[in-house]
């Protein structure tokens, strides 16, 4: 199965569809594992990178996954993220967390068509303000080597994300 015919992809792009939206999806030769790697490959600058990076939240019932949709130019400050968004605390989420919860591998986690259960769910999600500094950004479209090309305010209303300072520059 090429990676444009992958599942998650498929799941990305009906993602897509539902969102309203019809972004560029890119193949790359190269994977685009770490932001590094992406912005290597698409020839932009890292922090037009769109990283998708899940933590767990320990509510009264359960954990679940809070995704922060950074810049590629930082890594989450979570204690600022917590502040901020009123939260008790964020701890860094396994690789069988993050499949689990998303539906993806790591290092392919797209921002939208998580399932969960066989059922799609957005999770909590927070979107970098540093990513509006960038006309365009990339996200991962749910494999290594497939990203798609979108916009601060497109990942935002796409991910019903609340936009958060999520380092200290």
């Amino acid at each position: 199965m090429s990676q444009t015919e992958h599942s998650s992809v498929a799941r990305v792009k009906a993602a897509f569809a539902t969102a309203g939206i019809a972004p560029e999806v890119r193949t790359l030769s190269e994977t685009a594992r770490t932001a590094i790697d992406a912005a290597l490959a698409l020839d932009v600058e890292v922090g037009q990178i769109a990283s998708s990076i899940v933590f767990s939240l320990k509510t009264e019932t359960a954990v679940v996954p809070v995704l922060v949709v950074t810049s590629g130019r930082h890594r989450v400050n979570t204690d600022l993220v917590c502040e901020q968004a009123a939260l008790a605390g964020l701890g860094r989420a396994d690789a069988d967390f993050v499949r689990m919860w998303s539906g993806f591998a790591i290092g392919g986690v797209s921002p939208l068509g998580w399932i969960h259960d066989g059922v799609l769910e957005q999770p909590l999600t927070f979107v970098d303000k540093a990513l509006a500094d960038y006309d365009a950004v990339w996200a991962a479209a749910g494999h290594t080597h497939v990203v798609y090309r979108t916009t601060f305010h497109e990942l935002l209303a796409a991910t019903g994300g609340t936009a958060l300072e999520v380092a200290r520059d």
